[in-house]
């Protein structure tokens, strides 16, 4: 069985001046007011226009980015391939607004396409439907509400461009991930997705869906999804994930006076993840399943499923996932020991990437025992490395 406790295998790319960055920046963000209060400042500074990208660039970009631009991801790419790790390139800037912005972050997904098709290092694409799509227009399409005119006219534009990028996709041979978004859009890109699966995925998956399994609906909804394709013609492809919004769905839950969509407790999310899990694999192979999960239970009850199932850890139908800069002694130890594995490497500019930056900061805060854990297998190394 796969063990997580190897630190030379998980750390093995990490020079010691790395480790010395990855030590001090867990030590930070496992202070929770300290995160509230440096987000509260790093806001204050940007807004003031202070010199502060330097700073940024040089400690969390570099732990958790592969870079500005795509090219400047290479170095990143090659260090993972010498360990047996996968690449999937996201463009990562958000809170755009502008059609300009929308068309670029498009455009650059397509480069990330093309350039998958010419590397096996990096096996697939993904985007963030609100980095191509008016959060507004998602919001009212939700709703099921009537757009006007000109909305329409923004609505068949932004649909254009996610056509672009799933033609790319199918031209190049190279699956589309469709990152999943809060409750308020997430039913409109539902119907967007499936729309896409039907059309793209009649042989393979090509076009994957995020599945949050945070959400108390999102179990039945996997079943839900699989018998619609069974029923229509078309692979199934999934990425599941816990969830990343859950305090702002919570918030807004209590602040318009619905039930909240979120499980009360984390044993339940776990409980659902891992079902979710089982259900792939008993379905094997006519669902693809791609698990993005920083949970070693989750991560050793999927390799064991794979075991139970008589699959190989190399399965191209199976892939595990985990962000970079996080959780490299699942990552690490499973390429080890012949699992597919993949890193999401964020890249964008310093300063248009801190919402995700600020996201990754929050979330090792929030999660029990996700600092801790990070932290106690940095010491574990660098003790390592000094006796030896």
């Amino acid at each position: 069985m796969v063990s997580f406790d190897n630190t030379e295998t998980a750390f093995a790319d990490r020079t010691d001046s790395e480790l010395n960055r990855a030590h001090l920046l867990f030590k930070l963000v496992g202070n929770p007011t300290l995160v509230k209060v440096g987000k509260a400042a790093l806001n204050l500074a940007l807004a003031l226009k202070l010199p502060v990208r330097g700073i940024i660039r040089s400690t969390v970009f570099n732990h958790f980015c592969g870079g500005e631009h795509i090219t400047d991801c290479e170095s990143t790419i090659e260090r993972l391939h010498a360990s047996g790790i996968y690449t999937l390139l996201d463009y990562s800037a958000e809170g755009k607004e502008t059609t300009a912005d929308f068309e670029y972050a498009a455009t650059e997904t397509i480069a990330t396409v093309r350039m998958a098709h010419q590397d096996p290092r990096v096996p697939f694409s993904v985007f963030k439907p609100t980095g191509i799509i008016p959060y507004r227009l998602l919001a009212k399409k939700n709703a099921k509400a009537k757009f006007n005119q000109e909305e329409e006219l923004e609505w068949k534009l932004a649909m254009e461009r996610v056509k672009l990028i799933c033609e790319a996709g199918k031209e190049n041979n190279v699956p589309i991930f469709i990152d999943a978004e809060e409750t308020w859009f997430q039913d409109a890109i539902d119907e967007m997705v499936e729309g896409l699966m039907e059309t793209y995925n009649r042989e393979k998956a090509m076009v994957y869906n995020t599945i949050q399994l945070y959400r108390k609906d999102r179990l039945q909804y996997l079943k839900d999804s699989f018998a619609k394709a069974e029923k229509n013609g078309y692979k199934l492809g999934v990425k599941l994930v816990r969830g990343a919004y859950m305090e702002k769905e919570r918030e807004r839950a209590k602040e318009q006076g619905y039930p909240s969509p979120i499980h009360a407790t984390k044993a339940d999310t776990d409980r659902d993840y891992d079902l979710a899990l089982k259900f792939c694999i008993e379905n094997h192979p006519n669902i693809e399943v791609l698990a993005g999960t920083h949970n070693e239970k989750s991560s050793k009850y999927l390799a064991e499923l794979m075991v139970e199932k008589g699959l190989k850890g190399h399965d191209a139908h199976i892939f595990f996932s985990q962000l970079y800069g996080m959780s490299d002694n699942i990552s690490f130890n499973l390429a080890a020991n012949g699992y597919n594995v993949v890193k999401y490497v964020p890249y964008g500019p310093v300063l248009e990437v801190m919402p995700y930056l600020i996201r990754r900061a929050e979330e090792n805060t929030s999660i029990a025992g996700q600092t801790g854990r990070e932290l106690s297998l940095i010491i574990k190394e660098k003790a390592r490395r000094r006796a030896s």
